[in-house]
């Protein structure tokens, strides 16, 4: 299924889109999208069944927000493609990088990215989303790893790299401000994704593609990472893992490097889980 949130920022409503591409309403079925409902098969399985006959939704004008509410927490995994890691000159990780963005960054798929006041060096990731479906804690194998995945979305892990880099402690200062992670514009379902390693992402700036690659280039694997990550913390259903981005950020091109300016547009898509585009304004 293609589950999302359609309606204004903080009053969004749920949705389906079927696969005849048709819109509709599943508010008389379910409150939200969220954690409870993907840990609750038989009400997922009741979604499948009622979804030939719910309400049509017209889809003109109506805003798409982030196919997810309540979101728990966003784990974000750094370095996790091999050509990224030789387009920034880095060691390729012995373990996952983990680090952390603020639920409160996620916004709407084609909401607007704001540009950091005082930023110069603003860059675009586009990366596979992992949504957690039940609670995972010291996971042993991999399946048990994919059989914890509710589903698939696109994020653009938006960051400021010097805030991120230069400015010394974490990465986090650079990765946590406002809008800096659109999602989705769906939330796939895990059964609609057989394999996640075989999923092609793309990134345009201003209609130039600048990242183009495929999450067969990845480190660490989707299951690995989930299992990994459950060791150190509780994964809860509704929460998030961005698994990295392919080569070809701002940051990997020569001098002068592209970063983002107010008045450019991002477009992004992964392969089956539909398409991103962003116009950024300054903060």
């Amino acid at each position: 299924m293609k589950l999302l949130r359609v309606g204004s920022p903080g009053a969004e409503t749920p949705a389906l889109l079927d696969r005849d591409g048709v819109l509709r309403d599943l508010s008389g079925i379910v409150p939200d999208i969220d954690g409870e409902l993907l840990a609750d098969a038989a009400k997922l399985a009741r979604i499948r069944e009622a979804a030939p006959g719910l309400p049509v939704l017209d889809a003109e004008g109506l805003r798409v927000g982030a196919p997810l509410g309540r979101i728990g927490k966003v784990v974000c995994i750094g370095l996790n493609y091999h050509d990224h890691a030789r387009e920034n000159g880095a060691e390729i990780p012995v373990e996952p990088i983990v680090f952390f963005k603020a639920a409160d960054t996620v916004v709407g798929p084609d909401d607007t990215v704001l540009i950091p006041r005082k930023s110069v060096k603003t860059d675009w990731e586009v990366e596979l989303a992992v949504v957690i479906g039940g609670t995972a804690r010291y996971l042993e194998t991999d399946e048990e790893a994919l059989a914890h995945v509710a589903g698939y979305a696109i994020s653009n892990d938006v960051s400021e790299r010097e805030w991120q880099i230069e400015r010394g402690g974490t990465w986090d200062k650079g990765k946590n401000c406002e809008t800096f992670n659109p999602f989705g514009p769906w939330l796939v379902t895990a059964d609609e994704v057989p394999d996640p390693q075989a999923l092609s992402l793309r990134l345009w700036v201003n209609g130039e593609l600048r990242q183009d690659g495929n999450t067969a280039e990845q480190i660490f694997p989707v299951a690995e990472v989930v299992r990994y990550v459950s060791q150190f913390m509780t994964l809860y259903p509704g929460d998030i893992i961005n698994t990295g981005t392919p080569a070809g950020v701002a940051m990997g091109q020569p001098e002068p490097k592209p970063y983002l300016r107010a008045g450019d547009v991002v477009e992004l898509e992964i392969e089956g889980l539909g398409r991103q585009r962003q116009e950024l304004k300054g903060a």
